[in-house]
């Protein structure tokens, strides 16, 4: 029973985080009080669920316990407290808090048979609570790396190493970066809302850059025991959904929803029984979602036509390119490689120089890649990405170099993150480390797999 327990509340805190959190910050104002009540409704279910059983709704119990501990902890707080009664709020706090009570509350009573009703109030408009949380997170007022980071550690639930590894940049400078936007929002007193349709233009660039990375960070996780996170995918669907609804005439909205789509219509494909990653040139391709494929080449047709492509229409062309290949000695690698071409000038990327480096070697041979990739290598604009060494480890492996290609596996494996990458790339040096004693069984991924850009 514990184990189903723990289970429940896994699964509830991957797809009610977000919800919870976001809530909390419309009601308060508060976003570490946010966030440490959340927390706290988590480590309070997985007591009282033991106990009473896990209600059937599990995000309505989280949401109201989470407010009745933040009620408790206004209460404690005398001079914040004060200062929310002269302003209106701990009042709508409590009336709102009538709508149900979730075991835990103030006084610590309830169980499962007490589920709190849906508190309609918190969503309004053509936005849910987490919507307005992105584009608060996402106000002009914060740098582009807060805006993602900040939306990415309240509304998805990462942790800060997690966010530091998608940045690619320390944990201690994340850190710092997320007290700072959480201070500045404080401070300057940034609106919790969706901005007037007006204001939306400048402001869609950082909730696009926050849906990109979460969608990342499902689709290939940083770290931890699985590669793919599927609620943090869902969830950047959904958002992304809804903000094509919200601004229909946005064309790159419409192109990084397509490209969530077709990279996401690989999924079943993707990883094995055992949950370890299948390269795309070796998936079954039947397995492969074709109302997914069919919805995202129909969304970024439609975006394309308006005539102003962008990063992520170009990228969603380049996976379309995939995606619509009947197998993978049918993929177009020559437009792949154009149409990289065209990102770079968009949006130039280390990044996106290694993917157009291994479509490169699928189109005019591992040693055109190679060569890039050698040159990306000295720049050290990836030293710690694993995929960079992985890449290279392949196209020396094609060449017929198989002590090279060992190193560079064994210098990817120590970057790797999540246990299936490390897994394969196992696999991968063994087959290397006994390529003397017969042809090592192909490898090419074809496609940088991790993150929407490849």
């Amino acid at each position: 029973m514990s184990d189903e327990v723990g289970a429940a509340v896994g699964r509830a805190f991957r797809q009610e985080w977000g919800q919870v959190v976001a809530t909390l910050i419309g009601l308060t104002g508060d976003w570490d009080l946010a966030e440490e009540c959340a927390q706290d409704a988590f480590a309070l279910a997985l007591e009282k669920w033991r106990r009473d059983g896990v209600p059937h709704r599990p995000g309505a119990w989280l949401t109201t316990a989470a407010r009745h501990r933040a009620i408790d902890r206004l209460r404690r707080e005398a001079v914040g407290a004060a200062k929310l009664r002269e302003a209106g709020i701990l009042a709508g706090l409590e009336q709102a808090g009538t709508a149900g009570t979730a075991a835990g509350g103030v006084g610590g009573a309830g169980s499962a048979a007490e589920e709190p009703a849906e508190d309609e109030a918190a969503v309004s408009g053509v936005a849910d609570d987490r919507l307005r949380l992105i584009f608060t997170c996402c106000h002009p007022a914060l740098p582009l790396e807060a805006r993602v980071a900040l939306t990415l550690r309240t509304l998805a639930g990462l942790t800060t190493p997690e966010i530091a590894r998608a940045f690619l940049v320390p944990e201690a400078t994340m850190a710092q970066r997320l007290v700072r936007a959480k201070r500045k929002i404080r401070n300057a007193g940034i609106p919790y809302r969706v901005p007037d349709a007006a204001l939306l233009p400048g402001r869609t660039s950082g909730v696009l850059g926050v849906l990109y990375l979460l969608f990342n960070e499902g689709y290939a996780a940083s770290s931890g025991a699985d590669l793919v996170r599927r609620g943090l995918t869902a969830e950047a669907i959904r958002l992304a959904r809804l903000l094509t609804r919200l601004m229909p005439d946005d064309c790159e909205a419409a192109g990084l929803l397509a490209l969530m789509l077709l990279h996401e219509a690989r999924h079943a494909a993707r990883l094995d029984a055992a949950g370890d990653l299948v390269t795309l040139t070796e998936q079954d391709r039947t397995r492969w979602d074709a109302d997914r494929i069919a919805e995202g080449v129909g969304l970024l047709r439609a975006a394309m036509e308006r005539g102003r492509p962008g990063p992520y229409q170009i990228q969603a062309a380049i996976v379309a390119c995939h995606a619509t290949a009947a197998s993978a000695g049918e993929t177009d690698w020559e437009q792949i490689v154009a149409l990289y071409g065209h990102l770079v000038e968009l949006a130039p990327s280390p990044v996106i120089e290694l993917n157009r480096a291994v479509a490169v070697a699928m189109a005019e041979g591992p040693a055109a890649g190679l060569e890039l990739l050698d040159a990306l290598r000295e720049s050290g604009a990836l030293a710690r990405y694993y995929l960079l060494p992985a890449a290279r480890a392949d196209l020396l492996r094609r060449l017929d170099r198989p002590a090279e290609a060992a190193d560079a596996y064994r210098e990817a494996l120590a970057l790797a993150a999540t246990d299936s990458e490390r897994r394969f790339l196992a696999r991968r040096l063994a087959e290397a480390e006994g390529a003397g004693e017969g042809e090592a069984e192909g490898a090419e991924e074809g496609e940088a797999e991790p993150g929407a850009g490849g």
